[in-house]
């Protein structure tokens, strides 16, 4: 799941839209503080300037008249100020004493206090100043409701970050489902394909982004394989009726001399002639099949079949020859099973196997059917030497010829049309260990 291109898309998303909502409050929490601070300074500034104005205009007995006022029935709200002599006594305001933690002059900071005549303390921003008679002002105003402020703020961002969390994952999860869906014509038409219908096509619908033009793409790219494989089938079919032709009249031929031939030597060697003449057309039936069958051709020939009753009919058809060598041929299936196959076709692979098995193996010889919901398992197994793991690859690769197998004569196309076989069901083609022996499995889809 990690690895899915869906799921990082969408965590990408997720992840964007959280920072974005995390910086915004983040930015707003910052801007707030910062123009609360503003706010306050320009208070505190205006009243220093116009405390300075008083003691410029009446000296110390002017500004403590303006300390009185500010600080009496004409209090301007939320102001702090006090005023100590050149000696640090009180002369006025409504501070009892000067803060110890306030020691320069000019600098402004925030402290909590105690005002003359309240039992609670209060967040004040202060800022000291110097008189021209050396006396010390203490100018300040209360920032209570700007702290009210941005704990609001802090208990609004714990509401808004769970939702933007929230918000987040349900546009990831659009997103996502956005791509999916735009994906899933593409991935029919595909899978249309796939299975045989070479004339489906993505639907076009105008919006002319990135996907649309992979459509496109998609489009052109299955025309090309349906006008090639058009030409594959007519390749194939004119060279099978190219070579049927030639070879059959070849062996009319043959049968002619054969039977016109009293020469026990010549007789001898025509029938070895009409033997190679049989199989050179069984290896190019052969070969044609494969062929058609790796291009996808066939699909239009699915018949649903039950398989337990096949591989009986199939057994009893090679029985005689394994009785020959002695040996048996039984089945085991142990319930009906119906599924859409290449009927011909996937008889004629198994076919091929139990030639196989017939040739180079050894012991009784099972045709095995395993079924669930999802798949069937077709099995030729044998007691003989079987194939090394190493070969496998070798074993299915077309005319791949085992040095072990070269006395039977074979083309080695048996395994390779099994495995084409496999594929144009949308199986599977296995070579495995049937202690001893060969066991090769051929699984195919229920549907």
């Amino acid at each position: 799941m990690l690895r899915s291109a869906t799921f990082r898309f969408a965590a990408l998303v997720f992840l964007l839209q959280l920072v974005s909502a995390a910086a915004l409050i983040v930015t707003i929490g910052i801007a707030v503080r910062r123009q609360l601070q503003v706010d306050a300074q320009r208070t505190v500034a205006v009243l220093r300037d116009d405390l300075r104005a008083s003691y410029a205009a009446g000296g110390s007995a002017g500004v403590r008249r303006e300390v009185a006022l500010r600080t009496g029935r004409m209090v301007t709200p939320g102001t702090v100020l006090l005023l100590v002599d050149r000696d640090g006594a009180r002369v006025g305001g409504n501070l009892d004493a000067w803060p110890p933690s306030v020691v320069r002059d000019g600098h402004a900071t925030e402290v909590t206090l105690y005002r003359t005549g309240l039992n609670t303390a209060e967040p004040m921003h202060v800022e000291a100043v110097r008189l021209p008679g050396g006396e010390r002002l203490l100018v300040g105003t209360i920032v209570a409701g700007e702290l009210r402020a941005m704990r609001m703020l802090e208990q609004v961002s714990g509401v808004a970050l769970p939702l933007a969390l929230i918000f987040a994952a349900l546009a990831a999860w659009i997103a996502a489902r956005t791509i999916v869906a735009r994906l899933e014509e593409p991935l029919a038409a595909l899978n249309a394909v796939a299975a045989g219908d070479l004339a489906a096509r993505v639907p076009a619908d105008g919006s002319r982004d990135a996907l649309a033009t992979l459509g496109v793409a998609i489009n052109g790219a299955l025309e090309r394989v349906e006008t090639l494989m058009g030409e594959l089938r007519m390749a194939t079919d004119g060279l099978a009726h190219d070579l049927k032709s030639p070879l059959t009249r070849m062996r009319v031929v043959l049968e002619r001399a054969s039977d016109q031939v009293r020469d026990p030597a010549a007789a001898e060697s025509l029938d070895r002639a009409l033997s190679e003449a049989d199989r050179l057309f069984a290896l190019v039936q052969t070969a044609l099949s494969i062929t058609r069958a790796e291009a996808g051709i066939g699909r239009e020939h699915f018949t649903t079949v039950d398989l337990a009753t096949e591989l009986e009919s199939i057994a009893e058809m090679y029985a005689p020859l394994a009785e020959d060598q002695y040996r048996s041929l039984s089945v085991a299936a142990h319930a009906r099973c119906v599924v859409p196959v290449h009927r011909e076709l996937l008889a004629q692979a198994l076919g091929n196997l139990i030639d196989n098995s017939l040739k180079y193996g050894a012991g009784p010889i099972t045709l095995g059917l395993l079924a669930n919901d999802a798949a069937v398992a077709l099995t030729v197994a044998d007691r003989g030497a079987g194939i090394p793991e190493a070969r496998h690859d070798d074993a299915l690769r077309r005319f791949g010829r085992l040095d072990e197998a070269r006395q039977g004569g074979g083309a080695g196309l048996g395994l390779s049309l099994a495995a084409a076989v496999a594929r144009l069901h949308d199986g599977t083609l296995m070579l495995g260990d049937a202690a001893p022996g060969l066991a090769v499995t051929i699984t195919l889809p229920r549907e």
